[in-house]
């Protein structure tokens, strides 16, 4: 059987309250496309805690601050469906830029928690981008879950707040960041990456791993976190946005290990921007 494709808001709110007859639950996993393993292991969590699956493939426009970036988004629909639908989801819910925000589309949800920090500092507006698209799909969908990676754990961490502020009827389920075989944290982004750049793209992780090892033994955050950025941007290839800890709780700067803390990274690598945190 084929996975059902819906693309208009009327026809994925009246199949989703079908699939939650019975007092059977429905879990959402929000994707902008371009699926790869990372977002599959959504889908395979969202089938674990749900009856049924809701998986949305949009582009949301309103979290793009580059156009470029939103121009070169890789994107293949007819892929991404038939990975969904090996995957053993119910639905795929495909809507259009008009359907989501017709032509008098006039309102934005604010976020203030966790913003002007890490990746918000450098994509002013995109997390407003984010919890504007993400509450209309929660508002769509009607799910009882939502499957999020901890990959864009900035972005999990507003995604909870808005839900606890919002009084949202929807418990998020984070999952762990899929990798590659040698470290790099899965992204759509990746496939941009040049061949010669994707050889060098693990030296994120790799650096992020020396700084969690020099910070268990001792060497002060702040002492480990520059001194292995300056190494990593040394040769050039790459150029350095942030390599901060942060209280995964609080996203609040840490100045000394704890149970809480994680290690967040950004880095531009030929024209790519990767993104990775781990737990410390």
């Amino acid at each position: 059987m084929s996975v059902e494709i819906i693309r208009d808001v009327t026809g994925i709110r009246a199949r989703a309250t079908e699939l939650k007859k019975n007092n059977k639950t429905v879990c959402l996993v929000p994707t902008m496309g371009g699926l790869h393993a990372g977002h599959l292991s959504l889908i395979a969590k969202a089938r674990e805690v749900a009856d049924h699956v809701v998986v949305s493939i949009f582009v949301n426009p309103k979290q793009f601050n580059n156009p470029d970036d939103l121009k070169t988004y890789p994107s293949d629909e007819e892929d991404d469906v038939k990975s969904i639908e090996k995957e053993g989801a119910d639905v795929v819910f495909i809507p259009s830029v008009e359907e989501m925000y017709p032509q008098e589309f006039a309102t934005d949800v604010k976020v203030t928690a966790g913003i002007d920090i890490l990746c918000d500092a450098h994509r002013p507006g995109h997390f407003g981008g984010v919890a504007t698209v993400v509450t209309k799909l929660f508002l769509q969908v009607g799910a009882d879950y939502a499957c999020f990676g901890e990959k864009d754990y900035q972005q999990l961490f507003i995604i909870e707040r808005l839900v606890d502020d919002l009084n949202i009827p929807i418990k998020i389920i984070p999952a762990p960041t899929v990798r590659e075989k040698d470290g790099l944290a899965m992204s759509s982004r990746n496939a941009r990456l040049k061949k010669a750049d994707r050889k060098l793209a693990p030296k994120l992780h790799k650096t992020m791993q020396k700084i969690k090892e020099d910070i268990h033994n001792g060497v002060d955050i702040e002492t480990a976190c520059a001194a292995n950025q300056q190494k990593l941007e040394s040769t050039g290839d790459f150029k350095v946005e942030y390599l901060e800890v942060r209280c995964g709780k609080k996203m609040v700067l840490m100045k000394e290990l704890g149970s809480e803390c994680r290690l967040f990274a950004a880095a531009w690598l030929g024209g790519v921007r990767l993104i990775d945190n781990i737990k410390l």
